[in-house]
């Protein structure tokens, strides 16, 4: 061969061995982020080529896929009840792409997942349509329906959680909105979307999981559990030695009590009567670092996963003393989500006892066959047995006795702490109304259940935890009670 051909022939070699290189990088290396690449439509018209796998609460399916008259995407995910399920399920659009367990469990309710190769493989020599996989919450049907309609056209969130197990029983979030209307890429998909997305109100926003609140008084519960765990307070009976007014540490602020009686209260009247002076005082004894600590055994400070991702609520670990006391007092710069302060509720009727919360209880191949079975975790012990009954007893006698009495259930022994959250600009905007609460049977606790209205038709001086929130933890109490008898 003479020189110019060998010259050729090696330059053409490397062509190929570029083209090579080339093809084995994009088909090994970027295979992954070309196939997720939101430019890809590939990936989406195979995604919707064939039903999408289910989830499923309590034995029936909240999700559906019904064909479409789009011509290159042959089904359109249809939903049940959309809004009253969105901040569990999510959205799966065509255009939108997806959110919550239709994001999180995309390669199951796809069939893409490696742990269904067989059924796909099966499914290529018996020539049966491909299918998803499915995903079955944790979540009652019931009690997510009566935490909907509790909330109404009220702005606000339910979060409600099995102590027993951490099993998430309802995540309700108003105002809310209908997945199936974003799900194609008709016009009105698209104006569907831009609507939702315009709307002040934040209907894509999962207020149980993702929007953190100051939560008031209800946080009170923690206090009263640090001072107790910190020997501070021997006797919920005794006197407290808390003078009126209550001035605020490193100022000349008194503490304002919207109760009566409260210089010197015992502990179970301030926490009946909810007096801020009280527990303010409590806070400022156990100091903030042994605060911090035992708001963090509850969970504040931290992200957690549901497996849907649930924002830190937040206990300030650097502020003063006198900050410290009003964060005792769930005010100043304490701030949590709904999940947070029902996770608090149910290691309280749990003697102690936090399990991780989660709402997702196994996900199956096509056939049904089981993949994957999640089962009750611990996740901490904020505090002991003893100290966890005394406040049970507390909250108990708040709602036989004093500001929870709307939560009652008859024949039902039920706990409560009311709230009334002070915020904005000079606390000037509309309380938050919450109550936290929990039903007790002669097997423990079956459901605890915080819930948050963030504003309604009721005058400022009407609004209050126990007015508005009270009778929505209730029943959705009474739902989870009656579904298990």
């Amino acid at each position: 061969m003479n020189k110019p051909l060998r010259h050729i022939a090696i330059f053409c070699g490397l062509l190929v061995l570029a083209l090579l290189l080339r093809d084995n990088w994009l088909q090994f290396v970027r295979s992954d982020e070309l196939n997720s690449h939101p430019k890809n439509q590939r990936t989406a018209i195979e995604r919707y080529s064939y039903p999408r796998g289910d989830i499923i609460v309590g034995d029936k399916p909240i999700t559906g896929s019904a064909e479409s008259d789009d011509s290159m995407f042959k089904y359109r995910r249809t939903y049940v009840d959309g809004p009253l399920w969105a901040p569990v399920t999510g959205y799966a659009s065509s255009v939108f792409g997806s959110d919550k367990l239709e994001k999180i469990y995309d390669p199951i309710l796809t069939g893409n997942d490696d742990r269904l190769f067989f059924d796909r493989t099966l499914s290529m020599f018996t020539g049966e349509t491909k299918k998803g996989g499915n995903v079955v919450t944790t979540l009652n049907a019931a009690a997510q329906k009566a935490a909907f309609e509790g909330l109404g056209d009220k702005k606000g969130a339910v979060a409600a959680i099995d102590p027993q197990t951490g099993k998430i029983l309802a995540l309700a979030s108003t105002p809310s909105y209908d997945p199936g209307s974003i799900a194609g890429r008709s016009n009105a998909d698209g104006k569907a979307w831009n609507a939702i997305q315009k709307d002040p109100d934040k209907p894509f926003q999962n207020r149980p999981l993702r929007e953190i609140y100051p939560p008031g008084s209800t946080f009170k519960v923690v206090t009263a559990a640090a001072a107790i765990e910190a020997g501070i307070v021997k006797d919920i009976n005794a006197p407290t030695d808390t003078p009126e007014p209550y001035i605020i540490p490193l100022s000349r602020t008194p503490m304002k009590n919207h109760a009566q009686g409260c210089e010197n209260a015992t502990l179970q009247y301030a926490m009946q009567w909810s007096c801020n002076s009280v527990f303010a005082k409590l806070g400022d004894e156990v100091g903030r670092d042994k605060m911090v600590e035992m708001s963090e055994k509850f969970g504040f400070n931290s992200e957690l996963f549901t497996p849907v991702r649930a924002v830190a609520s937040v206990y300030d670990k650097n502020m003063d003393r006198g900050g410290n006391a009003q964060s005792a007092i769930g005010q100043f710069n304490t701030a949590t989500t709904p999940l947070q302060m029902a996770m608090v509720t149910a290691a309280i009727a749990n003697d102690g006892k936090l399990m991780k919360p989660y709402m997702v209880d196994s996900i199956m191949a096509p056939n049904l066959d089981p993949i994957e079975k999640f089962e009750p975790e611990e996740m901490s012990r904020p505090m002991s047995a003893e100290t966890a009954q005394l406040v049970q007893k507390m909250m108990e006698v708040t709602v036989e006795q004093g500001t929870g009495q709307k939560a009652r259930i008859s024949g039902v022994q039920v706990g409560g702490k009311t709230g009334t959250a002070q915020h904005g600009e000079k606390n000037k905007a509309r309380p938050y109304a919450w109550f936290i609460s929990y039903a007790k049977t002669d097997s423990g606790s079956p459901v605890a259940v915080a819930v948050i209205v963030e504003d309604s038709d009721a005058t400022r001086d009407d609004i209050s935890g126990g007015g508005l929130a009270a009778p929505i933890a209730r029943d959705v109490m009474k739902a989870v009670l009656d579904s298990r008898r």
